[in-house]
């Protein structure tokens, strides 16, 4: 059996990583984002596929079933994320955002390949007011056309992943296929930051890249984030600082506005907080390196994201930090994969 495997909004191949170390065959990743395809392009060490950039729109019509050389229902997961921030709780403006359409294309999609499974990953924030309208709609559409649709809200720190992100994955099997698959129980180990990045070596203070590791490096901080961050210790956020090093707009306490854990450290025996397209910026998050006086590496924010130590990504500073933090864990894409196969073969 193949267990053959098409990447959608592949971003720079995070679940394309994890589900080919599951035991997949990925016959083609594809994003809008040029400098995601020339990261999975420029990773020969771990991607043997074709990657492409291109808009999902243009993969209808038969497109992505000629691409890969197959017939409708042959291919047996089509995975991918949708871009989530229009859904994002963090996000501020209106509740309309042209990105949450591309969760019905890729239903579009789904129904053009009829995969014997599929796979969604989004934020939780899409079974809230900006996105539950959309999500019953894409479950509808996939009920009608003939699959069981599974729902989870799963956290990636009980699944060996070091840190928190919760994330809502959907499975969806074929009718004719089967009824009755289940998510993967936690593994029921946690690993810590410590665990993670304790083994790196301090960066250069003159923000070169350190010689062994290209992404280790370290930022600048200005003199009052320089203040700010060696006034807290680990695992603490802007709620320990002095006022007179408060932002003005954080002069308003956590409780009432939020964004308790701005301007903070993350703590070593604990998981990091989820990994965003910001975390290169203490100021943006709890980035700051437990004990170092900087905001965490992208190697460091790779490692937490499961990216293996020799991943390469290309594009700038601002680029690569995106490409991390917007990227599905490798090590729960694995699991999750995994545990299609083992269904799949169970039921075989």
């Amino acid at each position: 059996m193949r267990f053959t495997c098409v990447d959608s909004f592949s971003g720079a191949g995070g679940l394309s990583l994890g589900l080919s170390m599951s035991g997949y065959e990925i016959l083609l990743s594809f994003d809008i984002d040029k400098r995601c395809i020339e990261t999975i392009r420029s990773n020969k060490k771990y991607f043997k596929h074709p990657a492409i950039c291109e808009d999902i729109k243009n993969m209808l019509g038969g497109r992505l079933l000629k691409e890969i050389g197959l017939k409708q229902g042959e291919l047996f997961l089509l995975a991918g994320g949708p871009p989530c921030q229009g859904f994002s709780v963090q996000r501020i403006g209106e509740d309309a955002d042209g990105r949450n359409q591309l969760v019905l294309l890729y239903g579009n999609l789904i129904e053009e390949v009829r995969p014997m499974f599929f796979v969604m990953e989004n934020v939780s924030g899409i079974q809230g007011k900006r996105g539950k309208v959309i999500l019953g709609e894409l479950i509808t559409q996939m009920e009608r056309i003939g699959y069981n649709v599974h729902k989870q809200l799963i956290d990636a720190e009980n699944y060996g992943v070091p840190q928190r992100r919760k994330r809502l994955i959907l499975v969806g099997e074929r009718k004719d296929i089967g009824t009755t698959y289940k998510f993967p129980k936690p593994t029921g180990k946690k690993h810590t930051v410590r665990d993670t990045i304790a083994f790196l070596p301090v960066p250069p203070d003159n923000g070169k890249p350190h010689t062994n590791y290209p992404l280790h490096r370290k930022d600048r901080l200005s003199e009052k984030n320089l203040m700010r961050i060696n006034a807290l210790h680990e695992g603490q956020g802007r709620d320990f600082l002095p006022d007179e090093l408060l932002a003005d707009c954080h002069r308003i306490d956590s409780s009432i506005i939020g964004h308790r854990n701005v301007y903070g450290r993350m703590a070593w025996d604990e998981v990091a907080p989820t990994i965003t397209a910001r975390f290169d910026s203490f100021t943006r998050g709890q980035f700051g390196h437990p004990e170092q006086a900087r905001s965490i590496s992208l190697c460091e924010g790779a490692l937490l994201q499961t990216f293996p130590i020799d991943f390469s990504f290309t594009g700038s500073k601002v680029d690569v930090a995106r490409q991390i933090g917007n990227a599905v864990p490798p090590k729960l894409a694995q699991i999750i994969g995994k545990s299609i196969i083992d269904y799949y073969e169970g039921k075989e």
